[in-house]
């Protein structure tokens, strides 16, 4: 993934929750990713009636998988602290931010000098523009998740948190899904979960890349004449790839490459069946589980998990899998 490839993958995780309201299934997805990830900022789980703008940011940063170089917090100015210390704050109203990258608020500001007072809100870039960007941010007006544009240099501007993106894309793994010339369309063969098609692609000469075979490819991309595909066509590589991308189709997961990436990297063990059997059995996305006990039990009635004891005792060993677990548990009732 690259670096711009990771910003938008903030961008479109916290765009994900526009509308959410105190109490709503977004607004308690927002929380539940949050509260489940560890280190727990303070040791502090919030609430529902909690102010949520800093947690909405984090969570947005925790479902992306890059959380450990953004650090967490549920509170505005304890999350400005924290950035110093990673030394990821950028103090200036008029620095020109980049998607991804989380805009702070002091509402006391005069609109005079740069602003040095306290944190007051916050949210992150989703979009930026000639003199203007726009910030999609929690516990907005009335409690709700929106979005702001704002000024360059703007009033009310307290300053940036700006993680390293570039930085965190390589050690990431630093893929693309980008053609450039030697690649023949391969999208990062190193984490070997898909393949973009170019012109003179066949089959058989992605199946010997890959060290696959054609009769895999076609059933796992359900190809029915294996001499046809098109320029442009991605041809998934393994049968939880394929699994991932039927389920983004359907609006249950909502980070295709971060769960891609996980099933191939194996960290997650048994990650690739549940990803496989969830997509044989789900047809549409549907309201999140409450809770992730709540999620396992629908799965083993579904018959997508058969050892609930592994997933209870290991949702928590790897960020965002208790949010993925809610989702398809949901999706299967």
């Amino acid at each position: 993934m690259t670096e711009n490839q990771l910003r938008q993958k903030v961008a479109d995780t916290i765009n994900a929750w526009v509308g959410a309201t105190k109490g709503s299934a977004k607004h308690l997805d927002i929380l539940e990713v949050y509260n489940n990830y560890r280190p727990l900022a303070r040791g502090y789980k919030v609430q529902v009636k909690d102010a949520y703008c800093a947690t909405t940011v984090s969570a947005a940063y925790i479902r992306a998988g890059i959380a450990k170089y953004t650090g967490t917090e549920c509170g505005v100015e304890k999350y400005t602290i924290v950035a110093k210390k990673l030394g990821i704050w950028v103090e200036n109203d008029a620095h020109t931010p980049k998607i991804g990258d989380a805009c702070v608020y002091d509402w006391q500001d005069n609109g005079v000098g740069d602003c040095t007072g306290a944190g007051d809100h916050i949210g992150i870039v989703t979009k930026v523009s000639a003199g203007s960007f726009v910030v999609t941010e929690g516990n907005m007006s009335g409690g709700k998740v929106g979005k702001r544009t704002m000024a360059i240099n703007g009033r009310y501007i307290r300053g940036f948190i700006c993680p390293d993106f570039a930085a965190i894309a390589k050690k990431m793994g630093g893929t693309t899904t980008s053609t450039t010339p030697g690649t023949t369309g391969a999208s990062s063969a190193a984490k070997g979960t898909a393949h973009t098609v170019v012109a003179g692609d066949t089959l058989g000469k992605i199946a010997a890349r890959y060290g696959t075979t054609v009769d895999a490819l076609a059933a796992i991309n359900g190809i029915k004449n294996k001499n046809l595909i098109r320029v442009g066509q991605v041809i998934y590589l393994t049968e939880a790839a394929a699994a991932v991308a039927k389920l983004a189709r359907l609006g249950v997961i909502n980070s295709p490459d971060y769960w891609q990436q996980a099933a191939a990297s194996g960290k997650v063990k048994y990650l690739d069946r549940l990803l496989v059997k969830a997509a044989e059995k789900i047809t549409k996305a549907g309201p999140r589980s409450s809770t992730v006990a709540n999620a396992v039990g629908a799965l083993v009635a579904a018959g997508v998990i058969d050892t609930p004891d592994y997933w209870l005792a290991n949702y928590s060993t790897f960020p965002s899998l208790d949010a993925l677990l809610c989702a398809m548990g949901g999706a299967v009732k």
